[in-house]
């Protein structure tokens, strides 16, 4: 069905510019109306079940995900014997294991894992986090040679170390064996160490190129349980409970929601809500969470607040705080996380209205580009990533942001854009000798500028990418699941269907159009200039709802701009559980005129 037959009420261009299609076509709705029929269904939900392909035949499964059911036997990843066997000889040793983690979410939360699985089995683990401005990202060779005089004997990198052959190198040189427990794209050419175990090698059949570092080291440790089984010793963990830091990565790491990841983060989930480790706990409260724990939580509440240690403060902060067991010492650390946070936020807020301005100039200056590129010396280098995101939410194209030093280079980040590859890109962009080094994967990268090296790097980059940036414009559609009423929103629907999540990356939250309801009220509140509005439906029912950061934006102009009119809006559906009450509540995408449609 050709995307001009499938308008959802017609809407070829909305306010921001997007045509709004129907997620279903002709099957798609046949397949929903048998899930209502047959499967006793509400006429909602089945249509979300449906746009994601799932039929009756498959819904117990997909409503209930199961380790059980999706887990591969982890020896399908290449090296991934190998890798255990190490391990395991590790642990019968009781040797001193440096573990060098990525400061990230998905760093932190591998590193943990690995280190208490390895502790509890009676190795003597040592998780290492190189600090952003000092170290950069992954193994390097003076942190290496620390660790081998204090002792280590065997290196693990998680989360890093698929391209790390000088360091390598220097690792045997002193002894130490190497495994890498990775996701990131991988080139061809891998370093030589004892195992590199990377879904996304170029030689790795298994199909896991979707889980996060944290679901690749979580393979490992199952595969180790099993071997350690087989020589008479019991698994020192119970790996269902380490599931909370699996979906955490997941979600923090963008990882897609699918398959084995849906039920990491599913079961991760019912884990975390339990509050058993200390360390997430202590952020939950730190972070004000009010009602049950949701995925978002991890991505937009959790995350952030662990992030905030590798940007801007001390990077082992958050792998040490999903260690401990004391409830004490996680609290006391999870509140140096969330002043960091505070912290960050301001910087990254002044170096935002920076980069969205300069941006804008280059449009006006030079036109359209198909990524946006914008640097700054002022810029501290752990934020360049979320300068990036806030780009790419604006202008809605894949969005470098560098931090740069007096000479010219530096360290940045991109995010893409659905169908735009970024870290194939950069990492093409370091096999030319454009930058210093690079890579990451579809949606996240990184790169380090040589010095003065910006120039090249956006003469590369730009038409390297221009004809995905363009068929992702071409296919920009808003995907519509159906239509509401305000009288509809209600807390009863929401948690109906979140039975069909968790929502995010691969798994999209369900959108819905309230067609031609009155927009009664539309106002700026919070610092964050986000926009308030009240919406009125025919027969007198009443929904509110809220349009995050979008005062400044074209979606809060276009809201403030038009109270009192009868408009489409498209919506997702959360509920706000402020001050002990709960509502129903839209989280509004877009919006489009009736008439003009």
């Amino acid at each position: 069905m050709s995307r001009s037959t499938n308008l959802f009420l017609g809407v070829a261009r909305s306010a921001l510019g997007r045509p709004w299609c129907n997620r279903l076509d002709g099957p798609g709705l046949a397949l929903a109306e048998n899930l209502v029929q047959v499967e006793g269904l509400g006429d909602t939900l089945a249509r979300v079940l449906a746009a994601r392909g799932v039929d009756g035949a498959h819904l117990a499964a997909f409503l209930e995900p199961r380790l059980r059911d999706l887990m591969p036997d982890p020896l399908t990843m290449t090296e991934m014997a190998a890798c255990v066997a190490r391990l395991e000889q590790a642990i019968a040793r009781g040797e001193q294991v440096a573990i060098f983690g990525d400061y990230d979410v998905d760093g932190a939360c591998s590193s943990a894992l690995l280190a208490r699985y390895l502790e509890a089995a009676g190795a003597r683990p040592r998780i290492h986090i190189p600090d952003r401005l000092i170290e950069g990202y992954g193994p390097n060779s003076e942190a290496i040679r620390m660790l081998a005089g204090e002792g280590a004997t065997l290196l693990v990198a998680v989360d890093c170390g698929t391209t790390s052959h000088e360091p390598f190198a220097e690792a045997m040189r002193l002894g130490l064996d190497v495994l890498v427990l990775d996701h990131h794209q991988a080139p061809v050419e891998l370093p030589p160490i004892t195992a590199l175990v990377n879904p996304n090698r170029q030689d790795d059949l298994s199909g896991l190129g979707h889980l996060c570092a944290a679901g690749v080291v979580f393979m490992a440790l199952v595969a180790l349980s099993r071997a350690l089984r087989l020589v008479g010793r019991a698994a020192p963990l119970d790996l269902l409970r380490e599931l909370d830091l699996v979906a955490l990565a997941t979600v923090a790491d963008v990882a897609s929601l699918t398959g084995l990841n849906r039920a990491f983060v599913r079961q991760g989930l019912a884990i975390a809500r339990a509050r058993e480790r200390p360390g997430l706990a202590a952020l939950m409260d730190v972070a004000g969470l009010s009602g049950p724990l949701e995925a978002w939580h991890f991505g937009f509440l959790i995350g952030p607040r662990i992030n905030a240690g590798g940007r801007i403060g001390d990077a082992s902060l958050g792998a040490r705080l999903l260690t401990l067991d004391d409830d004490i010492a996680a609290r006391d650390i999870a509140a140096q996380l969330n002043d960091l946070n505070r912290d960050r936020q301001e910087i990254e807020r002044a170096a935002v209205e920076e980069a969205v301005a300069a941006t804008d100039a280059a449009l006006v200056r030079e036109g359209p580009a198909p990524v946006i590129i914008a640097a700054s010396t002022e810029w501290h280098p752990g934020i360049v990533g979320l300068v990036a995101s806030r780009l790419k939410e604006r202008f809605r194209k894949p969005a470098f942001a560098f931090a740069l030093d007096a000479a010219g280079g530096g360290t940045g980040s991109g995010r893409s854009v659905i169908g735009v590859d970024l870290g194939r890109a950069v990492r093409a962009a370091a096999e030319a000798g454009v930058i210093v080094k690079g890579g990451g994967h579809a949606m996240a990268a990184g790169a380090t500028l040589q010095p003065g090296g910006l120039a090249a790097f956006s003469s590369f980059i730009r038409p390297e990418l221009a004809a995905q940036v363009l068929a992702a414009d071409a296919a920009d559609a808003l995907l519509i699941d159906a239509s509401l009423t305000a009288a509809s929103v209600t807390p009863r629907l929401v948690a109906e269907l979140a039975t069909a999540g968790p929502f995010g990356a691969g798994s999209p939250e369900p959108t819905f159009v309230f067609p031609s309801h009155r927009l009664m009220d539309a106002q700026v509140v919070g610092a964050g200039g986000h926009v308030r509005v009240r919406l009125k439906a025919g027969d007198g029912s009443i929904a509110s709802g809220v349009a995050f950061r979008a005062a400044e934006q074209p979606l809060g102009q276009a809201l403030l701009a038009r109270r009192g009119e009868a408009v489409h809006v498209a919506a997702t559906l959360a509920v706000d559980r402020w001050g002990g009450s709960e509502r129903a509540e839209l989280r509004i995408l877009d919006l489009a005129e009736p008439s003009r449609t």
